[in-house]
């Protein structure tokens, strides 16, 4: 995560914990568990809830986000960044609420003796009490709920389907938290900026969680499209599609990617663009690789003619740094972004200022005509392209690429495929005391 992220990650739970603290300072002279338990489970809830609406309106694809935060894939790593936040607060609010009784029950507490509760007379206060018992026990269900439903995103294990399907339900358990907060939050509070932020963050995540609901998010990015060509490379299990597109399209950026939605059962998928936008040829090229549950048999499901919705474009790997030398690293599949900004530079006008660029190409599989595609394309930018077959060559390492590329200090390197061997990249190129967090940019091709 880059540095501006991190300071935004981290720099909200600060904000949020710290406005909290200011306004409870009674929480630091607490003299017994049970003294604790209530400004536990407020703070706990407070900043889970918070974070939770976050990760809603994050959800959104917000659009003027997107560049602030550099690319909807950092976008998603936020999200589920806040998810794992959430996951652990909403276990701590949880125990908090439930230890203590447990200790009574063990003998190692003893309940507290408590006193003549004062008399409301706030009408808005009483009416929200009214809804107490109500608000705990569907909060308690949504607790279960919730930490389910995280789990199932966060363990990869669990097949994608299974993720896409059960994901569909946190807008309903968000809903349910919003009630329950909304009734069991200190009603003091609602009255002070802390109350009034919050309160805005909830209307915003509830919006979201309405417009997931009803299928609507990205909605306006969507247009409706046409299996126009269709080629398969079995050497390296890869498919590439080319989709005739409709009105609607603003035009993509190469290194830009969209989502695909081929059976509406299935859902979108998302695939990084392969060609060059072209309005008097309104067509997209996807190059999809056998990796998992959906893209392995896609060639088989998908037809010529065949309807699809394209919806995008989203990303902000796009070769925009002004630097006068690049690298480009594509890793398998990883080649994709690399591909579509080829055929940009093959058909731009040679009036313009372009860098000098080292693609390096490394792949375990082989498909001769695949190869010979990248090579042409690469020949076209004049482009050099070094490529490596891991059962020939060995592996890419740092020291291998600047060993080929003599004023690698002076260039920038863009990074897409496997995310461990990127990060390993990184590390290498920073032990170099080069600016990595300037000049390193990595597609997080991992929305999940």
């Amino acid at each position: 995560m880059k540095s501006a992220n991190l300071r935004l990650f981290w720099g909200f739970w600060a904000v949020v914990g710290l406005l909290w603290l200011v306004l409870n300072p009674d929480i630091f002279s607490a003299e017994s568990v049970f003294a604790l338990r209530n400004p536990m489970m407020q703070f706990s809830g407070v900043l889970a809830i918070s974070a939770m609406s976050v990760a809603m309106f994050l959800s959104l694809r917000p659009r003027w986000l997107e560049a602030r935060v550099d690319g909807l894939d950092k976008m998603y790593r936020l999200h589920k960044w806040l998810g794992i936040g959430v996951l652990g607060l909403a276990v701590f609010h949880w125990l908090w609420s439930e230890a203590p009784k447990w200790a009574v029950g063990l003998g190692l507490l003893a309940r507290p003796t408590r006193g003549p509760r004062p008399e409301i007379t706030d009408p808005v206060q009483q009416f929200l009490l009214s809804f107490r018992g109500t608000a705990q026990g569907l909060g308690e269900w949504a607790f279960y709920g919730i930490v389910i439903l995280l789990l199932i995103a966060l363990i990869k294990l669990i097949p994608y389907q299974v993720f896409r399907y059960s994901h569909r339900l946190v807008p309903v358990m968000y809903l349910i938290l919003v009630f329950h907060s909304v009734i069991l939050m200190d009603y003091g509070m609602w009255m002070t900026p802390l109350g009034v932020a919050l309160g805005l963050l909830m209307l915003a995540g509830s919006y979201a969680a309405i417009v997931s609901l009803v299928g609507r998010i990205g909605a306006e990015r969507r247009v409706a499209g046409e299996i126009a060509e269709m080629r398969h490379y079995p050497g390296v299990r890869s498919l590439e599609t080319v989709v005739r597109l409709g009105k609607g399209w603003r035009g993509h950026q190469a290194g830009q990617f969209a989502f695909v939605t081929s059976n509406p059962i299935e859902g979108a998928h998302p695939y990084t663009i392969a060609s060059a936008w072209s309005p008097a040829d309104p067509k997209v090229t996807f190059v999809s690789k056998e990796l998992g549950d959906h893209t392995t048999g896609l060639v088989d499901r998908l037809k010529l003619g065949q309807q699809v919705t394209v919806e995008g474009p989203y990303g902000c790997f796009t070769f925009d740094d002004g630097l006068p030398h690049q690298i480009w690293v594509g890793a398998g599949i990883g080649i994709t972004p690399f591909l579509a900004r080829l055929k940009e530079m093959a058909t731009a006008s040679p009036d313009g200022i372009r860098p000098e660029i080292d693609l390096f190409h490394t792949t375990r599989e082989v498909d001769e005509a695949a190869l010979a595609r990248i090579a042409e394309d690469a020949r076209a930018a004049k482009v050099r392209l070094h490529l490596l077959i891991d059962a020939r060559d060995g592996q890419l390492t740092g020291q291998r690429i600047r060993d080929a590329v003599r004023n690698w200090r002076e260039a920038s390197l863009w990074f897409c495929g496997p995310s461990r061997f990127g990060t390993a990249l990184r590390a290498d190129f920073a032990a170099q005391s080069w600016p990595t967090e300037d000049r390193f940019h990595q597609e997080l091709f991992e929305l999940r």
